[in-house]
């Protein structure tokens, strides 16, 4: 792990990949591998701000990277901006049936003012 944080740049992500067989090798439960797999991760974000999301997750197989707690955040955020833009999109609706602002609010869990910008967008 110290290899890697000292490696240039071009070596570094040869270490990251070198790593993982060796994690799962060397540590039999999955929590200490998931613990390693984050800490690669967190090395290589912020040694190679360069590299892009997809490099790194080529770099991982898709199983480890949805192993990695970044990985579970975005997917947890991603799920988030979903919900909330589909109850955005059905303010429209719920007003033609005669809800009022306040109604809206409450049965989707709103705040009134995310209600009323919605209807100022349109």
């Amino acid at each position: 792990m110290l290899q890697l944080i000292i490696a240039p740049t071009a070596r570094a992500i040869e270490q990251g990949k070198q790593l993982i067989p060796r994690i799962r090798q060397e540590f039999p439960k999955v929590k200490q591998q998931q613990e390693l797999l984050e800490l690669i991760e967190t090395i290589l974000v912020y040694k190679l701000p360069q590299v892009s999301r997809k490099e790194i997750e080529a770099m991982f197989s898709l199983s480890d990277l949805k192993q990695t707690k970044v990985y579970q955040e975005a997917l947890e955020e991603g799920r988030q901006e979903g919900e909330l833009a589909a109850k955005l999109a059905s303010i429209p609706r719920l007003l033609a049936l005669g809800l009022n602002f306040e109604q809206i609010a409450q049965a989707l869990e709103l705040e009134i003012e995310q209600v009323r910008q919605a209807t100022q967008g349109e």
